[in-house]
């Protein structure tokens, strides 16, 4: 539980209301800027109305205090959120939606995600998670409070992929351990913009929020800035203007894999965050235009898919190792891309 300021009773009520929290840590780079600005930029979903409600009910905290929304916020700031629309008192809905278990026994389950799935509650999608499924599959409704056990990851919405759920306390302590301590093995396989002159590579570089939009992350040289990041990458295929790679990370950075593509020249293909929805690799005449068109129609998400995941059985010590077919939308894109290479290559 974050920690207040004992001399007021304001703060201690609001505590005693246990309402789920977000913190933020302000980064180095951070601009001055409108404390209701910066929070709708950082939570989904949230607008500027409700973000101004919370605090003017007391549900905003700056370094330990309280605030108004006229404050602006600074490097160094530590900002606490007392979410305005769902007490911890309300229990997650159990939801029958069918989920793709490779595995499960009496304190893990590894479950493959489809894409468009969200990991976890939150503004606006407090039904239809994983988590909601989740509850139906282990039947038992799980009060808000204690859904953190359950994931000791997550993977984002329209990447699709591998993820393993602890089913109690101990299990999540010794994964979460684990995925600190840098031993679970994680493969990703990407479909990027252009080709490589390498068959293998590393790509290091801290990573942080971007100054120019917050909601989305970039690399920064200034080792002050962020936090280190290292993802190591192998082309398995190159495709004439995309190509397929294999990513394995030794660190686990918020949109990693994508900022980390996106900074060396390879944004992945259709990931409309970081520019990759566009032909960047190319010549855009109309055959081939319509031809990337309809391959973003196929696979209209990120091309990124959580492979492989290996680690320790929380409980038995055994070894354990997954694997994943590519889901349909990847794989029927990525074979459009094959079906056409050596066509590309002459006629482009």
């Amino acid at each position: 539980m974050q920690e207040f300021s004992e001399d007021s009773s304001i703060e201690d009520e609001i505590l005693q209301n246990s309402y789920e929290q977000f913190r933020f840590e302000v980064d180095k780079g951070q601009e001055l800027m409108r404390i209701d600005k910066f929070l709708m930029d950082r939570i989904e979903n949230a607008t500027r109305v409700k973000i101004q409600e919370a605090i003017d009910s007391c549900k905003v905290m700056v370094n330990n205090q309280l605030t108004k929304p006229s404050y602006k916020v600074k490097p160094g700031d530590v900002i606490t959120v007392i979410t305005f629309e769902v007490p911890r008192s309300i229990e997650i809905i159990p939801e029958n939606i069918p989920l793709d278990i490779l595995y499960e026994d009496e304190d893990i389950a590894i479950i493959n995600k489809k894409p468009g799935m969200v990991a976890h509650p939150g503004f606006g999608n407090y039904t239809g998670t994983l988590v909601n499924a989740l509850a139906w599959h282990f039947n038992q409704t799980v009060p808000l409070g204690t859904v953190r056990p359950w994931l000791v990851h997550r993977i984002d919405k329209d990447t699709s992929g591998l993820l393993v759920v602890a089913k109690n306390e101990i299990s999540h302590y010794r994964l979460s351990v684990q995925f600190k301590n840098h031993t679970i093995s994680r493969l990703y396989n990407a479909l990027v913009w252009g080709v490589f002159t390498e068959d293998e590579g590393t790509i290091t570089g801290n990573i942080a929020r971007s100054e120019s939009n917050r909601k989305l992350f970039r690399v920064y040289s200034d080792p002050g800035i962020g936090k280190h990041a290292i993802t190591h990458y192998k082309v398995l295929q190159n495709l004439s203007f995309v190509s397929l790679i294999e990513c394995r990370l030794e660190t686990g950075r918020t949109h990693q894999i994508r900022v980390h593509l996106k900074h060396i020249g390879h944004t992945i293909f259709n990931d409309s965050f970081y520019g990759g929805h566009k032909i960047l690799k190319g010549v855009v005449f109309s055959k081939y235009k319509k031809f990337v068109e309809n391959c973003f129609q196929i696979l209209p998400r990120q091309a990124l898919h959580a492979k492989t995941l290996g680690f320790e059985h929380p409980v038995s010590g055994k070894q354990m190792f997954f694997d994943s077919q590519l889901p349909d939308d990847f794989k029927g894109a990525l074979e459009k891309w094959q079906n056409i290479n050596e066509t590309l290559s002459l006629d482009v």
